[in-house]
């Protein structure tokens, strides 16, 4: 049995020879990988991206990457694609192809179909002498030196330099595009991420806020803040905002043994409190928060009050 030791040369070398592998497809990166990337910018239809084996499942991932940012990819597994899947694809999709081989029994008859097809073919090997290579229009080439396996057989080098080759594709593509924050929010509206770019100020405000004058006394002030349940209200002239009064402010003044019943709310707010527009990111008031350590936060709109938002309302949407 191995020791630890062995364990973690084996697992250090293994990551070595993954990251020499991608940083070995520099030198691959060339006029044909350009032309790709220009035509597949241009294209009016699809790309639909295929492979067999562990490359079918890189190249779901690659599919996965391109529609998140903007390029609408599909994929189809080789050995279905030649038993009537092919029939997914039209004249206007541009196909690609992911082997590390290019010589598979059902990559060469894929391949081929594709041609005969008048459909412009990609291929992504890693041999460029192999079927695949010779029958595409563009190669992407991710010949890699040895796997990380052993007994260099299974596919570990390999497949990590076709992920990062689909990487690189999808980063070039997003920069011809201008894809921005933005455009990313737009293609992930349910996820955390999205959510840091779409959710708005607006959307989670809440109308329990309460608001008090300035002469309003303590004891009303108390009744105000639980009403409200953020632990805070807002201290008003009009629309305009004067202060806020906390629950610290509130223990501030009780240990100073001031008199409820006399104590107004201007005396014990806190002045110029932080604010934000109603239409600016949540992850902006979260930032803001986290910045000044506070929990809740002032919401206006062409500086005029519209209510009170607080920490937990931002984290409720899975926004930090």
């Amino acid at each position: 049995m191995k020791d630890n030791n062995s364990i973690i040369d084996s697992a250090i070398k293994t990551l070595q020879l993954e990251a020499s592998s991608v940083l070995g497809l520099t030198e691959f990166i060339d006029d044909s990988f350009s032309a790709t990337v220009t035509l597949v910018h241009a294209m009016k239809g699809r790309l639909i991206i295929s492979g067999i084996g562990k490359s079918a499942i890189i190249a779901q991932k690659i599919v996965a990457t391109l529609n998140s940012t903007g390029t609408p990819a599909v994929f189809m597994h080789a050995a279905d694609a030649i038993h009537g899947d092919l029939g997914l694809v039209l004249k206007d999709d541009i196909v690609l192809v992911v082997s590390k081989s290019g010589n598979s029994p059902e990559i060469k008859v894929l391949s081929s179909l594709v041609k005969s097809r008048g459909n412009i073919l990609i291929g992504m090997a890693g041999n460029m002498t192999s079927d695949l290579a010779t029958k595409s229009d563009y190669v992407l080439n991710t010949t890699v030196s040895a796997e990380a396996c052993p007994n260099n057989l299974a596919p570990t080098s390999s497949t990590t330099a076709q992920m990062a080759m689909g990487d690189a594709l999808a980063v070039c593509l997003m920069d011809l595009k201008e894809f921005g924050s933005e455009d990313f929010a737009k293609h992930h509206p349910g996820g955390a991420l999205g959510k840091k770019l779409f959710v708005r100020i607006n959307d989670v405000l809440l109308e329990t806020s309460t608001s008090v004058s300035a002469e309003t006394k303590v004891k009303d002030v108390i009744l105000a803040i639980s009403s409200s349940r953020q632990g805070a209200t807002t201290v008003l002239d009009g629309t305009k905002v004067l202060g806020i009064v906390t629950d610290g402010d509130l223990r501030r003044m009780l240990e100073s043994n001031a008199d409820i019943h006399i104590v107004s709310a201007a005396e014990i707010m806190t002045k110029n409190p932080k604010e934000i527009e109603m239409s600016e990111l949540a992850a902006e008031g979260f930032r803001l928060m986290e910045k000044f350590n506070i929990t809740q936060l002032v919401v206006t709109e062409n500086n005029e009050y519209r209510g009170l938002v607080h920490l937990h309302d931002i984290l409720k949407e899975g926004i930090y």
